[in-house]
């Protein structure tokens, strides 16, 4: 019975990986996407205003479709960019070695506790294709929280460069040298794509590819629009700060607001475990039948399953996206 409810809980663990990553291609609905995508995809019609020249709007909403553009076309991002937003220097065969070695480490922990060979084989699958991944994730998201922490001063001190009168690409090198990281890495690319010869505007654009966040989608735009249209780049970043600022406040006060909900849902989380704890602590004969008897091995593991869905849901409820 062991065996079957091991081999029961890794064909779900690889049904479940095979459903996110494979379906979307065996039921062509990626393909169905693109095709929806080339058919609505419109060019726009170029407006010529007095002598020829395009006028502000125009500019603008020519280099917010070029973004948006941009945008749709990077949904999906490969590994070694993902790497390289995770603030790791790893090539695409160091971590393919990493992931491979993890997994081997966790069939072999499986293996050698008794588990036998299904229970191996679902530890070293989560541990070659899920720990890395999520390693990935945690990694770039602790580092998305730095650069967002630090990147209104940066835009505050652009502001006052250039109020002073120093040229935009000065102010840029300023912050390459105060700013802690990692705004001082994304920025210092930023001066070196621009010293290889391409155009600041889009060199700012580029750092959304790096910092996948709104805020910096929002600095390329603003850099982008200036360069192309002109106008008062000190009001439009002012502006550009406040709206960061203010980002940054609504974001405290929703994890503020959502901090009983997530106590609460820790609180559930955590029970069956420590109830569990608490009676094999005062009465282990009673509860040890969950792991000698093959029924009960059978409902502890249909538990785990149960349970695990539901933190699932719960941590779904309570993260909220703004």
């Amino acid at each position: 019975m062991q065996t079957i409810a091991m081999f029961f809980l890794a064909s779900v663990a690889v049904g479940g990986v095979a459903w996110v990553f494979l379906y979307p291609i065996l039921s062509g609905e990626r393909k169905a996407e693109q095709r929806m995508a080339n058919v609505a995809k419109a060019e726009p019609a170029a407006r010529v205003t007095r002598g020829h020249q395009k006028s502000r709007r125009d500019i603008i909403e020519t280099t917010l479709k070029e973004f948006d553009e941009r945008h749709k076309k990077s949904k999906r991002v490969p590994l070694s960019v993902r790497i390289a937003q995770a603030g790791l220097f790893w090539s695409k065969r160091q971590f393919f070695l990493l992931s491979a070695g993890i997994g081997v480490v966790m069939f072999l922990l499986g293996l050698f506790t008794g588990g036998g060979i299904p229970v191996g084989a679902a530890l070293g699958f989560a541990g070659a294709l899920g720990l890395p991944r999520w390693l990935l994730s945690y990694l770039k998201k602790r580092r998305e929280n730095k650069f967002l922490d630090a990147f209104p001063d940066a835009v505050d001190i652009i502001v006052r460069g250039v109020k002073a009168g120093l040229p935009l690409l000065d102010c840029l090198k300023m912050i390459t040298i105060d700013a802690p990281e990692p705004v001082k890495s994304e920025f210092r690319a930023i001066v070196e794509t621009q010293a290889i010869g391409m155009l600041l505007g889009d060199a700012c654009g580029k750092l959304y590819e790096q910092m996948p966040v709104p805020e910096a989608n929002f600095f390329g735009i603003v850099i982008a629009i200036q360069q192309r249209s002109g106008g008062n780049l000190a009001e439009a970043l002012g502006n550009l700060s406040r709206v960061l600022r203010d980002r940054k406040k609504m974001k405290a006060k929703i994890q503020a607001m959502s901090m009983e909900a997530k106590a609460s849902a820790s609180i559930i989380g955590s029970l069956p475990l420590a109830v569990m704890t608490l009676v094999w602590i005062t009465s282990p004969q009673y509860i040890s039948l969950l792991w000698t008897e093959p029924l009960g091995r059978m409902m502890l593991a249909a538990s785990v399953l149960w349970m695990s869905m539901g933190v699932m849901v719960m941590k779904k409820m309570i993260n909220f996206d703004f």
